[in-house]
């Protein structure tokens, strides 16, 4: 008799714990969905959902105000996204706000992202239409990526080739540079030229001591004096 009492609350507290988990996931997934809670629909088409999925979240700034209700194909083009959102955040959501579709992370479940519009417009209505806009899709990314980093290989390669013939000698510049006789002649040009200067320059001092010229370079230098005068 006491073994079957025993057996029977036994079996009494399994019953019980089983379906207090049966509860408290009905109440999770509902919350989860929007079950319990005073929600509006609005819908979006797009082009391309990538990947989007019935119960991701809907997001308005950042934070979760609902769900995707439902996905339907409606053209070859065209894809119609159902969204359940909260009754309260509707007054944030205007009749000429966004929604894009975008990743939860890099490699992250997909979500929608609603961008709140100008305020001061009409909020948007229940069974209403949001206008998208083209998500990111992350193989163009990849591909892209791909592109630039071939690209960037044959730049350097490009560089190493021309950095190769300039210390080789080849071409006009690898001659410009690596050429000793060129560079000789730069050198030796250069020293001609300050030679230059410095002759002119004791040409000039030895006529402003000539006797014939000291009295040109004299007048030249008080009329000099004088423009400077009259401009201060």
């Amino acid at each position: 008799m006491k073994k079957e009492t025993g057996n029977k609350m036994r079996l009494g507290i399994f019953i019980s714990v089983g379906l207090i988990i049966l509860i408290a996931g009905i109440y999770l997934i509902g919350s989860k969905q929007q079950l319990f809670s005073n929600t509006f629909r609005i819908s979006g088409i797009f082009k391309d959902i990538n990947g989007l999925q019935i119960g991701n979240n809907v997001r308005l700034s950042g934070i979760n105000v609902g769900v995707i209700g439902n996905i339907e194909i409606i053209a070859d083009t065209a894809v119609r996204v159902d969204m359940v959102i909260e009754e309260k955040v509707r007054k944030f959501i205007k009749k000429d706000s966004q929604a894009n579709i975008g990743s939860d992370g890099l490699m992250g479940s997909k979500m929608l992202t609603i961008i709140p519009g100008t305020s001061g417009k009409k909020v948007i209505q229940d069974g209403d239409f949001i206008e998208t806009t083209a998500p990111v899709s992350i193989d163009n990314i990849l591909l892209n990526l791909e592109i630039a980093s071939i690209n960037a290989i044959d730049i350097t390669d490009d560089l190493s080739a021309i950095m190769l013939n300039i210390r080789s000698g080849k071409g006009a510049i690898g001659k410009i540079f690596m050429d000793s006789t060129f560079a000789k002649t730069v050198d030796d040009a250069m020293v001609n030229v300050k030679e230059g200067a410095g002759g002119f320059k004791q040409n000039m001092d030895a006529a402003s001591h000539n006797f014939l010229l000291r009295g040109f370079l004299k007048k030249k230098e008080r009329e000099k004096k004088k423009a400077m005068g009259n401009r201060q």
